[in-house]
């Protein structure tokens, strides 16, 4: 069974179904022991960073997910599932993450991300993917092909060796990362139509060499 997170935040919803659309036995839950138990993790969510770690602690499901991760199971995080991944956000000051991969989390400035002011914040919309490592979850699918963004920050890594891909807006971001048995990406995959379901697919074998 695989444990879609449920901690007050995010598209549970369109995630559970795209799972169940590929044939995978999923539950949402809020639950500790059900995460512990699963199989593997996905971790879904948008919307504020301190809001999810809040929600995270209240429910006491951060341990459950870092004994989980630190076991070996797959785990999925889909766009706020991937930056709370990370050490710490600048979003509203500080706020420390699950530091799973060092880095930060920072926000798209109108000075950085680009000369043009017609750049758009949030990112919304299709953009593709440019890919930087080949790891089994990108199998089948091609360097440039689109998914679809909903999102003000992104992430930053201490080591560059985690960046599967990257996107151009303004500037090139970090779209999606993999360490060990961890994959997490910025990009919806859920809404991404076939290339998205592709990803959640394949989403229960995430380590290298699976």
């Amino acid at each position: 069974m695989i444990a879609v997170v449920d901690y007050g935040m995010g598209n549970l919803r369109s995630v559970h179904k795209a799972l169940e659309k590929v044939g995978s036995t999923a539950r949402v839950t809020s639950t500790p022991q059900q995460i512990r138990n699963a199989s593997a993790i996905v971790l879904p969510g948008v919307g504020a960073f301190k809001d999810c770690i809040l929600n995270l602690e209240k429910l006491n499901l951060i341990e459950p997910i870092l004994q989980s991760v630190k076991s070996g199971k797959p785990f999925l995080g889909i766009c706020l599932g991937l930056q709370v991944l990370f050490t710490e956000s600048d979003e509203f000051g500080k706020t420390p993450g699950l530091d799973l991969i060092k880095g930060r989390v920072v926000h798209f400035s109108r000075n950085e991300s680009s000369p043009d002011s017609r750049l758009k914040i949030p990112h919304m919309g299709w953009n593709s993917l440019s890919l930087k490592k080949n790891i089994p979850i990108f199998n089948k699918i091609e360097d440039g092909s689109f998914f679809y963004f909903v999102h003000s920050y992104y992430v930053v890594p201490d080591d560059t060796a985690v960046i599967a891909t990257t996107t151009s807006y303004g500037i090139d971001f970090t779209s999606s990362i993999q360490l060990d048995n961890i994959v997490a990406c910025q990009f919806l995959p859920e809404t991404s139509q076939q290339l998205g379901l592709h990803i959640v697919k394949y989403g229960r074998r995430f380590s290298v060499g699976k």
